[in-house]
């Protein structure tokens, strides 16, 4: 029964493992010209990017693939310090809200025998909400981070949508192409 059961968590231990070679974090355009001070601020960009940190500090720590994708911006365009690229990490840079147009993203993914991402970023309706669904196409497992995201208020006409409504909406419509989750549940499954 000991064999057996030592057996039944190596088995298990393999699974994890392998999953976690498949499964990618992908950061989007957490960049300085979203925070306080840049051209672009976004309501609560500190909280979102304090989020997307600990979800890179777990791949980082389980030695798991991690893509920064930056929009081609300035002034401000540098990647926040929270979510700093090291030595290693694939920075790509990108001309449009979808990070896999015009770029070696896919290429990459599939080099490294990736099936899952992680998704976090700036903005949430933006260019967030493209990686998804584009990534979707592609034929990735999308996991998004709700709250590793933000986004501002939006103005149509005479009308303001405020920035959680566009957060929320954003997030409502991605269920069909993902599976949200915050930081803490995304976190706790891996635990």
């Amino acid at each position: 029964m000991k064999s057996f059961i030592l057996l039944l968590l190596f088995t298990n231990l393999l699974f994890i493992s392998a999953a976690q070679k498949n499964t990618a974090l992908l950061i989007v355009d957490i960049q300085n010209f979203y925070f306080p001070g840049g051209d672009l601020p976004l309501v609560e960009p500190e909280k979102a990017a304090d989020n997307s940190a600990l979800l890179l500090d777990y791949f980082r720590k389980n030695k798991m693939l991690v893509v920064h994708v930056k929009h081609n911006y300035e002034p401000g365009g540098d990647i926040n310090l929270r979510v700093k690229p090291i030595e290693g990490e694939k920075v790509i840079t990108k001309n449009y809200a979808n990070s896999f147009r015009e770029t070696d993203l896919n290429n990459y993914l599939e080099k490294n025998k990736i099936d899952t991402l992680v998704i976090c970023g700036m903005q949430t309706h933006m260019c967030a909400e493209a990686a998804t669904r584009a990534a979707t196409d592609f034929g990735y497992k999308c996991i998004f981070v709700a709250d590793a995201c933000a986004t501002r208020d939006l103005t149509y006409g005479d009308y303001t949508v405020k920035a959680k409504d566009v957060h929320i909406s954003t997030l409502a419509s991605l269920k069909a192409y993902a599976k949200v989750v915050t930081t803490n549940e995304f976190l706790e499954k891996r635990k």
